[in-house]
């Protein structure tokens, strides 16, 4: 059972959990510990997980993460006003393979998932996205992936997996179960023209880091039908991540990262979130903390909303276009739109494939101008294909 890999939270941690407020997540998260063996998953909403396996790399990580300090920086955090539970399974350390620690990360994740538990996962490289989306392999049909990077991640095409190539092993690899895939936060001169153009042939979407951080509210419509978030915080800017080498000048603020993380969390479909190349310094462990807090809150303020058919709770809006009539719906409740293509979504047959597509209410006016982003009909020309 993969399970039985996990070492538990070590003591040093649980005694720094008695020191803290009763207030504090340390004092209420249920953990796997060496006395008492596995937290019970069933009605728990979080299970967080750690990672160390760092032999993909892409560049040689020359420490190994230190996820007891990212937890005990996580359990001094005060509860929010939230109705869910929280367990901490451990970590999983480096098997005899690369190949090893996937197996077991890729069974931990469907386990959770088949559960309906929401694995958080922390790792040190970001390879290790590639067994998270592998374990929706028995759990769902198609996934929505949404990647929060400076880097499309899909390397040279002889290049084996690596923190900087894993896209290309998900693109690749059977079965291919990826809806979709989105990128936010990327900037391009860390990306070679061709795999700028390969987004734009595959239907994939992204959006640069100015563009986001121009307008936080951006990225709630892309992460809001997202199966699985990975993010890597070198997408974060090195001075909210106390300098660490690697890490680029340029990137999103503190603040900014926390927004997405609570973007994330209030997606309607999300199923798993990780945090990953984490550099070991105590400003970027506060940093994860923080961001897996705005995740929980967001997820836990989050409403589940289904505009088809209109509503009271909901208006809508019919744009004629030139070969189309575009629905608009929006959310008296949240504010929210969505966006319909009549003719499209009739001749489209692809499992699990989202009814409406998320929206602004600026592409809404962007529309009434004739103004159409050639991302809405992205998802649906993939189900021709």
């Amino acid at each position: 059972m993969a399970f039985d890999f996990l070492l538990p939270v070590p003591t040093r941690v649980l005694a720094h959990c008695e020191l803290l407020p009763a207030q504090a997540l340390g004092r209420i998260i249920y953990k796997h510990t060496e006395k008492e063996g596995l937290p019970v998953l069933a009605g728990a909403t979080f299970a967080i997980l750690g990672v160390f396996e760092s032999r993909n790399a892409f560049i040689k990580k020359t420490s190994r993460l230190e996820l007891d300090e990212i937890r005990m920086q996580l359990y001094r955090l005060m509860e929010g006003n939230w109705n869910d539970t929280i367990i901490d399974l451990g970590d999983i350390d480096e098997g005899e393979t690369v190949k090893d620690t996937y197996f077991v990360v890729r069974e931990i994740v469907a386990e959770l998932l088949e559960e309906k538990i929401i694995p958080i996962i922390i790792g040190a490289t970001q390879d290790i996205t590639y067994p998270a989306y592998r374990a929706f392999d028995k759990i769902i049909d198609m996934v929505n992936l949404v990647a929060v990077d400076s880097r499309f991640d899909f390397g040279a095409d002889e290049e084996l997996i690596s923190s900087n190539s894993y896209m290309s092993k998900i693109i690749t690899d059977k079965p291919n179960n990826l809806f979709n895939f989105s990128n936010i936060g990327y900037q391009s001169y860390f990306n070679a023209q061709e795999e700028i153009d390969l987004m734009d042939r595959l239907f994939f979407d992204a959006y640069r880091l100015g563009e986001i951080a121009g307008d936080i509210s951006l990225a709630e419509p892309v992460l809001r039908n997202a199966h699985l978030v990975s993010l890597d915080a070198r997408a974060i800017r090195a001075s909210e991540m106390g300098q660490p080498d690697g890490f680029s000048p340029n990137g999103f603020t503190g603040r900014e990262i926390c927004a997405i993380a609570r973007y994330a969390g209030m997606g309607d479909n999300i199923s798993a979130f990780g945090i990953f190349e984490v550099e070991n310094n105590m400003q970027s462990f506060q940093l994860v903390a923080q961001m897996i807090w705005y995740f929980m809150e967001g997820h836990n303020f989050r409403v589940q909303e289904e505009p088809a058919g209109g509503g009271k709770d909901f208006n809508k809006f019919i744009v004629p276009c030139q070969s189309e009539q575009l629905h608009f719906y929006s959310s008296t409740v949240t504010g929210r739109w969505w966006v319909e293509v009549p003719n499209l979504l009739a001749a489209h047959t692809k499992p699990d494939s989202p009814a409406l597509l998320p929206c602004t209410e600026q592409d809404y006016l962007d529309a009434c101008d004739q103004n159409i982003p050639d991302r809405w009909f992205k998802a649906y020309k993939k189900g021709f294909n």
